[in-house]
């Protein structure tokens, strides 16, 4: 069930879980999980990977995945990991949008949102843009709603704020180049690429590789799969290294490096994979997946 399709309107979403409230964490992962997969969630013996993200939500609170959450704070971590040369450069960090000087930054560049998901925006040219529709939607993300809405953990004290960060560049296929790497104790196990999703992501293809780059029959179940051939970046191995060397403090996460012409740059780390609710095509590879995944012991 597409609940959003349903129920269009985000803020009406937010409004309807926020009565939820008064819900246990345990006992709304467990209705979530029926209404985005259609299947009772197994907690006691998961076997399936996204039945074990819900237990890791709920069971593992290391403070190390918050700071990496945070897609401010997380550059730290990565520069304490000696690999600071694959941070995006950064104009600024903001806490308040009306000290966003609009005149003292490039041409182009791109502004995202601390602790949000798909909170983007992508300006080519400043001088076309209208401001005030700009700080519009910067608004709405320092929205200070409810953290616990997809009862994620990790996010609950990310602070809310505006960072904006070079403009990545397109390749000749209009896409920007981006492989996300899932790696278990810092082993990288599998990793997916998209194309033609750049504009608009639910016209985009997905498929998942090897950590060799052999290319699967594997999905996930919104997206068609990639119908051509995608060449292995001449980096590959390097970007491989990059994702051990990040995911080594975590029983999982996923890695999401771009490659810009044999430039890598640092995208995000990734806990809970689309909230652990994907629908795998073929849904074998959910259990897959699950293998790999080794649960830790409690922490909390």
């Amino acid at each position: 069930m597409d609940y959003k399709k349903l129920i269009r309107n985000q803020k009406v979403r937010f409004k309807i879980l926020g009565l939820l409230d008064f819900v246990s964490d345990k006992m709304m992962l467990k209705l979530q999980y029926r209404i985005k997969t259609g299947r009772k969630l197994n907690l006691i013996s998961p076997k399936r990977y996204t039945e074990k993200l819900q237990w890791y939500k709920l069971f593992y609170r290391d403070p190390l995945m918050t700071k990496c959450s945070d897609k401010f704070a997380v550059r730290e971590y990565v520069e304490s990991k000696g690999l600071g040369e694959i941070l995006n450069p950064l104009y600024g960090v903001y806490d308040d949008i009306e000290s966003i000087n609009f005149e003292d930054l490039p041409q182009s560049f791109a502004i995202k949102h601390t602790n949000g998901s798909g909170a983007n925006l992508f300006i080519n040219d400043k001088t076309k843009m209208n401001i005030e529709d700009i700080k519009s939607t910067l608004r709405e993300w320092m929205f200070k709603r409810k953290v616990n809405y997809g009862r994620e953990w990790c996010y609950y004290n990310v602070p809310s704020r505006i960072i904006i960060e070079e403009l990545i560049e397109r390749d000749k296929n209009n896409d920007i180049p981006d492989y996300k790497f899932f790696c278990f104790n810092g082993e990288v196990k599998y990793l997916y690429t998209m194309v033609d999703y750049v504009d608009n992501h639910k016209m985009g293809k997905c498929s998942f590789f090897t950590p060799e780059f052999e290319k699967l029959p594997y999905r996930r179940s919104e997206y068609m799969a990639i119908d051509r051939d995608i060449p292995k970046p001449d980096n590959f191995d390097e970007m491989k290294k990059i994702a051990k060397i990040l995911s080594k403090d975590f029983p999982h996460v996923r890695v999401d490096l771009y490659n810009i012409k044999g430039r890598i740059i640092f995208g995000e780390l990734t806990f809970y994979n689309a909230s652990g609710y994907t629908v795998f095509y073929p849904d074998e590879f959910d259990f897959k997946l699950g293998e790999y995944f080794i649960l830790p012991e409690k922490l909390q």
